[in-house]
Parts: C-alpha cells; structure tokens; sequence
C-alpha cells in the first residue's frame, strides 16, 4: 500500500524528497498532482503494484481484457524495445499512474491536476472526468493512431536547450515544415516535424546559440500538423466518450488554464494531438493560481525536474508505495 502515516488533514502522506520544514505548512499548501507522459516507461514498471495490491491486480487485469493483449506480461517483463511501441508505451504509463492514483484512495485529494501530453489522460481519470475503461481504450486509440500517423511521413522530435521560447519559435517561423511542440521549462523546447525540416532548424538554433540540440528518439512528429491524421481519428471517440465533471480543476496541454466543465476538456483533448504541450505555462499557472507543492504520479521523476527548473522555490515529489496491501 501507500504509506500514509500517522499526521491528519487532507494532506496525503505519500511525500518523498521533502525537506522537514515542508510538513509545518499544510494548512497553507495547495497541491497539484501532475502526470508524466512517454518517455517514462521502463521494465518492470508496475510489477511492485501488481504483487502488492489486490485493488492493482483487478485493475491491471481488467487492462489485459480491455486492451486484447496481456500488457502486463510487456510491462513486467519485457524489455526496453518491447516497451519502445507506441502501443505498449502509451497504455503501460498511463496504467503505471493511474493505478497509483487509485491505491491512494480517498487520501488522494487534488487540489488541480495536470497531465504531460499522454499525462493529461491520466490526469482527467484520476480527477474523475474520465472512467477507467473509457481512458485506457482513449489512450489505445491515441497511440495506434499516432502510430500510424508516424508511418505515413517520416519526421521526427529534437529538444532545444537554452534558447528564449520567443527565440526558437522565431527560427521555427523560418522553417516550413517545423513547429514548437512542447514547452517544457525556461530554456526548454521540443521541436517537431519533418525529418529535414527538424535537421534544418537544429543548425539554426545551435547558430543562434543553443547550449544544446538534441534529436529525439521518438517514432515522430507529435504535437505538430503531421498529427493531424491521429487527430481526426481520435476526435469522434473523445466526442463519444462520456466526459464528468472533475473534482479539482484540470490544467489542459492546450490552453495551459484551469478547466472543470466537460465540454471544454472534450474540445481541448481533441485539440491536443497536433498543438504544442504548454507545460511551463501550466507550471506558471498553477503557482500563479496557489500551487506549492507537486506530486508527480507514475514512473520516473521528469516533471519534477521541470517543475523545479521553472521555480525553484516550489516543493516537488513523487508519490511512492513503500508497504504492503
């Protein structure tokens, strides 16, 4: 189980990489629980879960069903290519977080909520918007329609590091062919496109005085027109998937402000596949809106470094399970 210790309130105490002086400030905390996106698979990702929670094994076994295939024999024992698929990655992070976010039970008491591109899908499930089944045959969808879109023109993902965003979406302007796609942190972009359109713009950018530009190892161009393909493929299953009001406002990739209503978050999902993830705007947005803490939910510890990086003087943390069901 989630250790959840002995201290009260609405705080869950599922805290890890905090300093002592964090616990004297919960009445005046708010907490943003974030979600990653790929790129944080690894194997044996969810095993730990899967041995130790009666609920985690229901949960990952009714995946199994949904899915048509036995995700978890991937998961658990496959390798890093095995999870390299777009097929297997998307669905194995999405359940790897959503399952945590379960076992925290009603100890899980977001605050705001927000999701790294496939996160957000995660994210909109643990705040309720989303039922479990419906999320997990969104995100298989999402992932074999991105496959496919990635087959059909060759393209590719590259991060930018230490240019202004004003800077690199300048370049991108002189560049058919490559657009920003994920904002990151101050000092972080992802470019995406075509494969030569992205070589272009990587010698552009390190003309202009990138500390680094490095290619991507990513199957394509997401987060860009390439998409589109992907995007009017999932547009009519989010349009008819029943969407609920979510318990604490969702920062969508999109737009990167907070959004309750149902029909918002339908339109902005449907939007998000080729449209740049907003994620230091969203960063920004939940300080702005009283965020002082974030627990990222799921594998790896990415977001944490990004959350920090845009501020450096808000608490960032992983949920952990540390103890047995």
């Amino acid at each position: 189980m989630l250790d959840t210790g002995s201290r009260t309130g609405h705080l869950p105490n599922i805290f890890t990489n905090f300093a002592p002086e964090f616990f004297y400030k919960l009445d005046l905390m708010k907490i943003a629980y974030v979600f990653p996106g790929q790129g944080a698979q690894y194997p044996g990702m969810g095993k730990d879960m899967y041995e130790q929670s009666q609920q985690a094994r229901m949960l990952f076994d009714e995946a199994n069903e949904i899915l048509g295939f036995p995700i978890t024999e991937i998961m658990f024992l496959g390798s890093e290519n095995d999870l390299k698929q777009t097929k297997v990655t998307q669905p194995a992070i999405f359940l790897h977080s959503v399952i945590m976010a379960k076992m925290l039970g009603d100890r899980f008491r977001p605050d705001m909520v927000a999701g790294h591109s496939l996160g957000e899908f995660s994210a909109l499930v643990a705040s309720k918007a989303l039922s479990f089944k419906d999320g997990l045959m969104l995100v298989s969808k999402r992932a074999r329609a991105m496959q496919k879109a990635c087959e059909a023109e060759p393209s590719t993902m590259a991060a930018v590091l230490g240019l202004e965003d004003e800077k690199v979406e300048a370049l991108c302007r002189l560049i058919s062919g490559v657009v920003p796609a994920n904002y990151n942190c101050p000092g972080q972009v992802v470019i995406s496109g075509a494969v030569a359109a992205v070589d272009a713009a990587c010698e552009k950018m390190k003309e202009a005085g990138a500390k680094r530009v490095l290619r991507l190892q990513v199957g394509g161009a997401f987060h860009s027109p390439l998409m589109e393909p992907a995007r009017m493929a999932l547009e009519q299953a989010i349009d008819e998937t029943e969407f609920l009001l979510p318990v604490c406002p969702v920062y969508q990739n999109v737009n990167a402000k907070a959004v309750i209503h149902p029909d918002q978050i339908k339109a902005n999902l449907m939007a998000q596949l080729t449209a740049p993830v907003l994620w230091t705007q969203s960063v920004k947005n939940m300080i702005a809106d009283g965020a002082t803490d974030f627990i990222e939910v799921g594998p790896g510890k990415v977001l944490q470094g990004l959350i920090t990086k845009t501020n450096a003087g808000v608490n960032a943390g992983s949920a952990k399970i540390i103890d047995h069901a």
